[in-house]
């Protein structure tokens, strides 16, 4: 990772805390419908300064973003992601047009691999800033097998990789897994080949994140459309579960998934950045789209 990179993700690192704060207080005062000087004085910042860096996080203005995150704009993409998503499943298709910035191969760990929960395998792990916090990258030498964002502590970060391969060795070495970051959350050139991830999971889990793979950038889905293109419609609950469990956040992209309400919902590392991921890839895709 060059030195540019590294000073991008830090600053948008900490633009992310001011922009999560912005949309936490819009959240608890939208039915007030905050003018732009309220919403900076509650970041504590002047008008200029947060219009400002909220363009340099997002690519867009603080209003246009946040219009995205209103239930009305969610049902909107719904409708919208649903139609497109159905067509291309019933054609086999991948996704329409380009399914993502990156290409991700998977690899899941044998039935035996499975049970052992990592006995022989050394994951190198490192700690990142990233546009939406801090993260914690994992790898083996088969691929990335855990991404994870810093909630409390970066202790915990570190323990909720261990609880998922507690048999395995776990090294620090962010030499190693730097240079895949900004790859993950584009920034900079694109890899020239694809991101190899390895999965450990139950057949059904890694059927719903194969699925999750295939929900383009700036697209969403319900879990019961999660549910019914996998062939289970009835499982709904099955597959929010498994959803829960995706040890790849971002790039096996479980925050896609929204409630049929339009509501974004639950999500691991906080419904605040579950909301600021999604409206973060739908103007990124709007962007292209006006370029294109």
């Amino acid at each position: 990772m060059n030195a540019t990179t590294k000073f991008d993700l830090r600053q948008l690192n900490d633009d992310y805390a001011v922009v999560e704060k912005a949309i936490v207080y819009l959240d608890a005062n939208a039915t007030r419908q905050p003018e732009l000087s309220e919403v900076a004085g509650a970041v504590g910042l002047s008008e200029f300064h947060f219009q400002r860096l909220f363009t340099h996080w997002a690519g867009i203005s603080p209003k246009r973003f946040l219009q995205f995150l209103t239930r009305e704009r969610a049902r909107e993409l719904l409708e919208r992601s649903e139609s497109m998503l159905g067509t291309t499943y019933r054609l086999g298709l991948s996704s329409p047009g380009r399914l993502h910035d990156l290409f991700v191969t998977t690899e899941a760990v044998t039935p035996g691999e499975y049970k052992s929960r990592g006995a022989g395998v050394t994951i190198r792990y490192g700690l990142f800033p990233t546009p939406f916090g801090q993260c914690l990258l994992g790898l083996t030498d088969r691929g990335i097998c855990h991404l994870g964002f810093v909630q409390t502590s970066e202790g915990d970060a570190v323990d909720e990789l261990i609880a998922y391969w507690h048999q395995a060795e776990i090294v620090e070495d962010h030499a190693a897994t730097a240079p895949l970051v900004d790859s993950i959350f584009r920034l900079g050139q694109q890899p020239h080949s694809a991101l190899h991830i390895l999965l450990r999971g139950t057949n059904f889990q890694l059927k719903v994140w194969e699925a999750l793979l295939r929900i383009p950038p700036g697209s969403v889905s319900t879990y019961e459309g999660l549910a019914a293109r996998i062939g289970h419609p009835r499982a709904v609950r099955a597959v929010g579960n498994a959803v829960a469990r995706n040890p790849i956040p971002v790039l096996i992209p479980c925050h896609r998934v929204i409630r049929k309400l339009g509501e974004f919902g639950h999500y691991r590392y906080g419904a605040v950045r579950k909301r600021a991921l999604v409206a973060w890839e739908l103007a990124q895709a709007e962007l292209h789209a006006e370029v294109a």
